[in-house]
C-alpha cells in the first residue's frame, strides 16, 4: 500500500533517493540540539535521511493517510509527529531561538509557507526547501532581474539565500508540470531595519504594485503628498537593492 497523492494538497512525492539525501544533506545547522521541522512529509522519502542526522525532528503533516503511513513505517517518530497544517503552527513553541525547516514543499501554500518562516524568524534560523522553480527562482534572484519581486526583497533582507539546484519533473509521482528547485535561506543576525515590519512591507509592496512606474509615482498612495528628492525616487523598484528598500522606508517615514 502507498499514500495516493492528493491534488487539492498539492502533493506531488519525491521517488528519487539521491535528490531526497541531496536536500537533507543541504541542512548546515545539524546538532544533536538542532530543533528541525519537516513540512509534509508524505511517505517519508526526505525523512528517512533526516533521522540518520544528528537532529531534534519533528515533522509535520496534514493529510492523515500520510500520518498513518509514517506511523506504521517509522518508529523513530513516535511522539514526533504533529498532525496538522504548517500554517498554523506556533513555530516559537516548536524550535526555540534557532531551529530549522525543511521539507518538498506542496506548491499551492510555497510563498504562505516562506512567510510564516519569516514572521518567526527569531525562531527560523534556516529553512532548506524544493518549491517550484520559478518561486525558488524568484526569492533567490537579485535587483536588476525582471524575477525580483516582492519576495525577493523581504526575504533577502532577513536572510542569505543561495539557489541550490533544479530538480526535473521525472523524479516525482505524480510528475508536476513544471520544474522544482531547492534553495537555502539562513538568518542574518544583525538586521537593524530602523522602521516596524508592517512599513517595510508596505513600501516594498506598494512600490513592486506598479513596477513600470518609477518609485516617485509607485509610492503615490503612501506618500500623503510629501516630495522628496531621494534619488531612488527616479527608479524603478526591481532596481533597489534589499538594503536600498531599507534606506527608502526610513527616509518615507523621515519625511
Amino acid at each position: 500500500m502507498t499514500v495516493q497523492a492528493k491534488k487539492f494538497l498539492g502533493q506531488h512525492f519525491l521517488k528519487d533517493l539521491n535528490i531526497a539525501e541531496k536536500i537533507a544533506q543541504s541542512l548546515t545547522t545539524t546538532t544533536a540540539n538542532t530543533k528541525v521541522v519537516e513540512v509534509g512529509p508524505g511517505m517519508g522519502v526526505l525523512t528517512q535521511f533526516l533521522l540518520k542526522m544528528p537532529l531534534d525532528l519533528s515533522v509535520i503533516e496534514i493529510d492523515r493517510e500520510s500520518v498513518t503511513w509514517l506511523k506504521e513505517h517509522f518508529p523513530l517518530l513516535e511522539g514526533r509527529i504533529i498532525e496538522g497544517d504548517f500554517l498554523q503552527l506556533d513555530l516559537k513553541a516548536i524550535l526555540g531561538e534557532n531551529g530549522a525547516i525543511i521539507g518538498n514543499f506542496p506548491y499551492n501554500i510555497s510563498s504562505q509557507i516562506l512567510f510564516h518562516c519569516l514572521e518567526n524568524r527569531e525562531s527560523v534560523k534556516e529553512v532548506v526547501g524544493m518549491f517550484q522553480k520559478e518561486v525558488a527562482e524568484r526569492v533567490a534572484s537579485t535587483h536588476g532581474n525582471k524575477t525580483y519581486g516582492i519576495l525577493s526583497v523581504l526575504l533577502q533582507v532577513f536572510y542569505t539565500i543561495e539557489y541550490l539546484f533544479t530538480v526535473s519533473e521525472q523524479v516525482f509521482q505524480p510528475p508536476p508540470k513544471v520544474k522544482s528547485g531547492v534553495i537555502r535561506l539562513i538568518r542574518k543576525d544583525d538586521v537593524q531595519l530602523g522602521v516596524t515590519d508592517q512599513w517595510f512591507k508596505t513600501v516594498v509592496k506598494t512600490g513592486f504594485n506598479q513596477r513600470r512606474k518609477t518609485l516617485r509615482n509607485a509610492l503615490k498612495p503612501i506618500m500623503n503628498g510629501k516630495n522628496s528628492t531621494h534619488p531612488f525616487m527616479e527608479k524603478r523598484a526591481e532596481q533597489l537593492s534589499p538594503d536600498d528598500f531599507i534606506e527608502l522606508a526610513k527616509h518615507i517615514q523621515n519625511l
